[in-house]
């Protein structure tokens, strides 16, 4: 193992050695009054933090490595700027689906009132609800076809 196995070794394991003394400090002084109790609140707090911080550098460790395998293979390169393209014109055809009517539903007012729901915001959603929609029925159709395929052949 080389020096950057070494390296990566050590932050693992410290990674993995801070998160379970915070779970085991959370289990240790978890009790039934979450809501009343601060110390149990302090608890949970620092565990999602922690969370966060290990979702964050799991991200950056992954676009990092992305990053890094696509500049020294020109192969993968391309293979990334397709998929990119390919996800771009997905949103667009989303955006474009979309509708920047406001949806009406119980307690919609107070979110009108208060600024946090307007015409835009409900295009963003809708085209979030789009773009979804299309990429299980993209997912479903590509599961489906390898199956016949693999039958065929």
């Amino acid at each position: 193992m080389g020096k950057t196995g070494k390296i990566v070794t050590i932050v693992l394991w410290a990674l993995l050695i801070v998160s379970a003394i915070l779970v085991v400090s959370l289990m240790v002084n978890i009790n039934e009054e979450v809501d009343t109790d601060p110390a149990m609140n302090s608890w949970v707090n620092s565990n999602l933090v922690w969370a966060y911080i290990l979702l964050a550098f799991g991200a950056g460790v992954a676009v990092i490595s992305s990053l890094l395998h696509m500049f020294t293979d020109k192969k993968a390169a391309k293979n990334g700027i397709i998929s990119l393209v390919f996800l771009g014109a997905v949103f667009l055809v989303a955006y474009l689906l979309a509708s920047p009517e406001i949806p009406q539903f119980p307690g919609v007012d107070k979110f009108i009132t208060d600024g946090t729901l307007n015409e835009s915001v409900s295009k963003l959603v809708d085209t979030g609800l789009y773009a979804t929609y299309i990429l299980i029925g993209l997912a479903i159709v590509s599961v489906a076809s390898s199956s016949v395929m693999r039958l065929i052949k």
